[in-house]
């Protein structure tokens, strides 16, 4: 079965969804990288132990998965750092808030992550680092979005478990 070539659209689509996600998550990176002490402050605040490390893995991990999903490299492996970032994001920030964004709740995480698991399970496309050495047809379809989804949720689960407490409630 040789490989399947989408058409100019579906190529424009891919790009447009690796460039949005990807840029995003570098931009998030960046700005936590700027403000490493901030950041950790306010790691610290929402109950995380280590907040410097945090902060920089934070930094770290955003912009280097956001390049990657731009460039399409590990495109799986990329979605699944986004799906964990947002994942952790939801649950030490965002849930108790409730759905919309406008109260800090979590539908943009959880956009976020949806769409990185959608560009696993599309593929990252004709125009990437992946398909240029062959790995889209290693790792497609089902098995690329469940890799993301499963990787990214056991990945924040883990460092949940390790690094987050949730705060106590301060009094009234």
């Amino acid at each position: 079965m040789g490989r399947r070539r989408g058409t100019a659209g579906t190529e424009v689509a891919r790009l447009l969804l690796r460039g949005v996600i990807g840029a995003t998550m570098i931009a998030h990176g960046v700005r936590h990288g700027r403000t490493l002490d901030g950041t950790a402050r306010w790691f610290g605040s929402i109950g995380f132990r280590q907040p410097e490390l945090q902060a920089r893995v934070s930094a770290a991990v955003e912009i280097g998965a956001g390049a990657a999903l731009v460039v399409g490299a590990g495109t799986p492996f990329a979605a699944a750092a986004v799906v964990g970032t947002m994942g952790v994001a939801a649950r030490s920030v965002h849930a108790p808030n409730g759905f919309f964004i406008t109260a800090e709740g979590w539908e943009y995480v959880a956009n976020l992550a949806a769409a990185s698991v959608a560009l696993a399970g599309i593929g990252p496309g004709r125009f990437s680092v992946d398909r240029a050495i062959g790995a889209d047809r290693r790792l497609r379809g089902p098995a690329a979005a469940g890799v993301a989804a499963g990787l990214g949720l056991v990945g924040a689960a883990a460092q949940l478990a390790t690094f987050w407490r949730e705060p106590e409630p301060t009094g009234s």
